[in-house]
């Protein structure tokens, strides 16, 4: 009864086994390692393409907006005026 259960493992290991060989190393499809000029043309134009598109247009103001936030005081007025209009009365017209 011991050597039974032992013997049936071992049949069905090899019934499992016994229908897939392995591949043969040959027939296995290798990628290319290098890719044609024309088609490595297309991918760096769609990245150019992709690349701007997206980006939202940069604020002209962005850069005084900035300056007048480094500044307490200037901060605290465009709170209460307005970012253009405390800019101005703190570093006039630029």
């Amino acid at each position: 009864m011991k050597s039974l259960v032992p013997l049936m493992i071992l049949a069905l290991l090899s019934l499992g086994r016994g229908g897939h060989d392995p591949p043969d190393p040959v027939t296995v499809p290798v990628p290319a390692a290098f890719v044609s000029r024309r088609a490595s043309a297309e991918v760096v134009q769609r990245q150019k393409r992709n690349y701007g598109g997206s980006a939202a247009p940069r604020d002209p103001l962005e850069a005084k907006r900035e300056v007048c936030e480094l500044n307490p005081d200037c901060d605290e007025l465009a709170d209460q005026i307005g970012f253009q209009e405390a800019y101005r009365r703190y570093y006039g017209i630029v």
